[in-house]
């Protein structure tokens, strides 16, 4: 049986989201450099400033394996960017969280990504909470709960 044909419209759309995932890596990959981190521990120390984390939840978030995360904050301790902590309410797991100094790289590496700022700087604040709005869709999400 034939798999049914994608419409030219969405594969457009499938395209250009492509292109905004590949330039968004690209930027973040050398803005990470600059910090002297590879894009991969910029990510991690990123979504370790919204809250710290045991390395399987990490592993989950960025959809790799748990071994590969140790790894990467095994790299951040060594920089003084990331420390581990018993986790207050399950002494038995530990949670990677940034130390101020890794906070406050996390905050330079976002401040200096200016290809979100840019072109989203060119949408009026509504069309910027319909694609929030139209991305959260996308994802199965209600808007009011992320």
């Amino acid at each position: 049986m034939a798999s049914p044909r994608i419409d030219p419209l969405t594969l457009e759309v499938v395209e250009l989201i492509g292109t905004v995932v590949s330039r968004y890596y690209a930027e973040y990959d050398q803005a990470a450099a600059q910090h002297s981190l590879t894009g991969a521990q910029a990510r991690v120390l990123g979504l370790l400033t919204l809250e710290p984390m045991p390395m399987r939840q990490l592993a989950q978030k960025l959809k790799c394996e748990p071994s590969n995360v140790t790894g990467i904050i095994d790299r951040l301790e060594l920089r003084g960017l990331v420390e581990r902590r018993p986790d207050p309410h399950d002494r038995r797991v530990k949670l990677a969280a940034p130390t101020e100094e890794g906070t406050a790289t996390a905050l330079r590496l976002r401040e200096s990504l200016d290809f979100a700022r840019e072109p989203l700087a060119r949408l009026s604040a509504d069309d910027r909470a319909t694609l929030r709005d139209l991305l959260h869709r996308m994802l199965g999400e209600d808007a009011a709960e992320a």
